[in-house]
């Protein structure tokens, strides 16, 4: 694969924050890229099997559960692939509290801040 690590946002909240990400990361050296999956049925098989191709890692980043989601529909859409890289999938777990946006996707994990740390953590791993 690639250089870099490929997160894909599908929610509007956290699609910035996954742009934030990359310019962060870009700024250290390790360019990611953002795939903005609009959809995850249909899911767009030919643009996450290029991400599977082309980079070492995909984060993939929603503000939803941990199952039935982005990232279980990236994984079963890459499970007969070869070429997959490793994917993290950030999501929302139970949490009972109220917020404005940034703080709820913070406390969810799945803010900016998470993003980065989850790239790293792929991009260290794969080298």
């Amino acid at each position: 694969g690639g250089d870099g690590v490929v997160p894909v946002a599908v929610e509007v909240v956290t699609g910035e924050d996954a742009v934030t990400a990359a310019d962060t990361l870009a700024v250290e050296g390790t360019p990611i890229r953002v795939l903005d999956c609009y959809s995850i049925k249909p899911i767009d098989e030919a643009a996450l099997r290029s991400a599977a191709a082309e980079t070492r890692g995909i984060v993939t980043v929603e503000d939803h559960w941990p199952e039935g989601g982005l990232g279980d529909a990236v994984l079963g859409a890459l499970a007969d692939d070869s070429r997959r890289p490793p994917v993290r999938k950030l999501t929302v777990r139970d949490m009972p509290v109220s917020g404005k946006p940034a703080e709820l996707t913070h406390a969810a994990g799945i803010d900016a801040d998470a993003i980065v740390t989850a790239a790293r953590q792929l991009a260290a791993a794969a080298r």
